[in-house]
């Protein structure tokens, strides 16, 4: 599994999002200032985000974007899953179920969704509010992932 940059660009964007929740809506210009990354790249993942219901938008001069729910609800695999697609190491793993006729007798298949099943345990057991106390941890002004 690689991360693309959208997936790390999508982490990044709802930990700002998140770091920065105290109600008020947080501009894609902010954002990108912040964090380093255009605009323009934030403002194609920010529409995947809000019409997967992860964002809420704000019109007018003093809009911006809001978690719709609390940094502890959501997880680091839900955001990577909306923007990558499958995190499964190999194809056969997609969807959960063994896509080759070969899986009852294919050794490579353990040792394969031994690896998934690692991948799911890590990305789904961390949330963004254990990112945020990471951060906090770190240095609130120069957190960086």
């Amino acid at each position: 599994m690689r991360i693309s940059t959208k997936g790390r660009y999508a982490l990044m964007l709802m930990l700002d999002l998140a770091m920065h929740n105290t109600g008020e809506p947080v501009s894609i210009r902010d954002i990108s200032s912040r964090q380093g990354i255009s605009d323009k790249y934030l403002e194609q993942i920010i529409s995947t985000l809000n019409k997967a219901g992860y964002v809420r938008s704000v019109r007018g001069a003093q809009g911006g974007y809001l978690l719709r729910k609390a940094p502890k609800e959501y997880t680091v695999g839900d955001i990577l899953r909306l923007t990558e697609g499958s995190l499964s190491p190999v194809s056969c793993l997609e969807d959960g179920e063994a896509a080759c006729s070969r899986e009852p007798y294919c050794v490579s298949y353990i040792v394969y969704k031994k690896i998934d099943d690692a991948i799911e345990k890590v990305v789904d057991g961390i949330t963004l509010e254990d990112m945020v106390g990471w951060a906090q941890e770190r240095s609130a002004d120069n957190y960086v992932i």
